[in-house]
């Protein structure tokens, strides 16, 4: 049976669309199949992570001997509880760690740079290794000590009994961090070129220019 003129050009018509149609989609599909599940969500939070204001500190516990695990857990406490600064094990190093056989105590140069010396004299002692490793980095941040005597007070260090385990920063105290790195400025009020000693008979020297 032979079609019309009119029915066969139809015909041709309908059989190039559909093959069309088919090439189509042979290239649109596999590259979008290839496409990672969640890809714009990622972009989108990784370029909102990078625009972010948060100062990074670099530390070095390489010397801090048997202290340098719990330096790490100190870390973490600080990085869970704050938002305007993150610490991350690294060199060059914003600030060290090291260990000795004196009292633990912190010279803070400027704001997020300094040495810490995790002395055994406190854990001989019986003061918990986590509450101080984590109240010598507040020195770092830009705390200074106070003796208020109670445990939830960071801060109170050696003021706090020798029971107290309490290694959170206070709400005030975290707070504190943040509004001294909410910016990238090196702010007036921060304790510059000082020694802290938390121990009640010492004072807090001066530090030797470099």
């Amino acid at each position: 049976m032979r079609m019309s003129p009119m029915r066969t050009s139809r015909f041709l018509r309908t059989r190039v669309a559909l093959l069309t149609g088919t090439a189509v989609l042979l290239t649109v599909s596999p590259a979008r199949a290839a496409e990672p599940a969640g890809a714009t969500t990622a972009s989108t939070a990784a370029s909102t992570a990078a625009g972010t204001a948060v100062r990074v500190l670099r530390y070095d516990a390489s010397r801090a001997a048997e202290f340098r695990t719990v330096m790490d857990q100190a870390a973490q406490v600080w990085n869970a509880t704050v938002a305007e600064v993150r610490l991350v094990a690294g060199t060059p190093a914003d600030f060290v760690v090291r260990a000795d056989d004196g009292w633990p105590r912190t010279s803070v140069t400027r704001l997020g740079r300094g040495t810490i010396w995790m002395g055994r004299e406190a854990t001989a002692e019986g003061y918990y290794p986590l509450r101080i490793a984590t109240h010598e980095i507040g020195h770092v941040l830009g705390l200074p000590d106070r003796r208020t005597g109670l445990c939830t007070d960071l801060m109170s260090g050696h003021s706090a009994p020798v029971s107290c385990t309490n290694a959170t920063p206070s709400a005030a105290e975290r707070r504190a961090v943040d509004a001294n790195f909410a910016g990238s400025s090196l702010r007036a009020g921060e304790p510059t070129g000082r020694l802290f000693v938390d121990r009640p008979d010492a004072a807090r020297d001066p530090v030797p220019a470099p």
